[in-house]
């Protein structure tokens, strides 16, 4: 039984488990990376070929049926899930980078899940710091997120997240997944999202990412504020009409008009002005 609190939304289904599975990069011994494996519906298919899975579940009666399905299957000749590591806990505490270093050494790994929808952002903003050991990311969340997460600077549903995402990777909607594909069903239509790493992270040249990223968050701070408004606090109002005016954009241009490479240039503008001396 899923326990609410913990946004728990089983892929019971099991002709839409095998198109997600389909749609992977499942590739012959790679290692991948779980979040919230539930009851193993997704995990079977992940660790065929030689694969290993670090499977990350917060639910700490579910790492132990895990557990014993180990011991069990060890007993049998069935499924092998020895090939499964159980972390329990919670997946916002555990440094990935380290945690796949015990197997992997130093190489990539790709990162599958079924979010819980109220944390997506914040689990998503816990992977990018590890972004330079990760190959892809796939996750199943809420429709509106991922629609979100992909949408282009023009767009209503462009901001904050749909820059940071396409920042460290490139993401798409592969489809749609109906309330009933899921014990018990969400209200919401769900989504898989597939992110290959790098982004436009590759391409840009961003000194300080921490400060860049949260420049991004600024300019976003009120989606109805013009930058002139949003980055008042950064620079006087003065000091970022010129930035702008030097950067080819207009006096009411807002965040969700600029593409990265538009933010990128701003940022560093408004560096080079800080770092230059001021005149009397």
């Amino acid at each position: 039984m899923a326990r609410q609190k913990l946004g728990q939304h089983f892929l019971a289904d099991e002709s839409w488990r095998h198109r997600i599975a389909e749609t992977l990069p499942l590739r012959a011994g790679e290692t991948w990376i779980e979040i919230g494996p539930g009851h193993g519906e997704m995990t079977e298919l992940l660790i065929g070929d030689g694969r290993q899975v670090i499977a990350i579940e917060a639910d700490a009666q579910l790492a132990e049926q895990f557990r014993k399905r180990d011991a069990e299957s060890t007993a049998s000749g069935a499924t092998d899930w020895s090939r499964v590591e159980i972390v329990s806990g919670d997946v916002l505490q555990v440094d990935l980078g380290r945690l796949v270093s015990r197997t992997l050494g130093e190489g990539k790994f790709r990162v599958y899940g079924n979010l819980p929808y109220y944390i997506t952002s914040p689990i998503l903003h816990h992977l990018f710091r590890s972004a330079d050991r990760i190959a892809s990311i796939h996750i199943v969340i809420q429709l509106e997120v991922a629609e979100r997460i992909v949408a282009r600077p023009g767009r209503r549903e462009y901001g904050y997240l749909s820059a940071l995402c396409q920042f460290y990777g490139r993401p798409e909607i592969e489809f749609r997944i109906p309330q009933g594909a899921f014990r018990p069903p969400p209200r919401v239509t769900s989504a898989l999202v597939s992110m290959a790493l790098p982004g436009e992270r590759a391409d840009l040249q961003i000194g300080d990412e921490k400060r860049f990223l949260e420049f991004i968050q600024r300019c976003f701070g009120q989606k109805r504020k013009t930058l002139r408004n949003n980055l008042r606090g950064m620079a006087s109002v003065e000091r970022v009409q010129h930035v702008l005016v030097k950067n080819g954009l207009r006096a009411d241009v807002r965040a969700e008009q600029l593409s990265l490479a538009q933010f990128a240039n701003l940022f560093a503008t408004l560096v080079e002005n800080e770092r230059a001396p001021q005149r009397r």
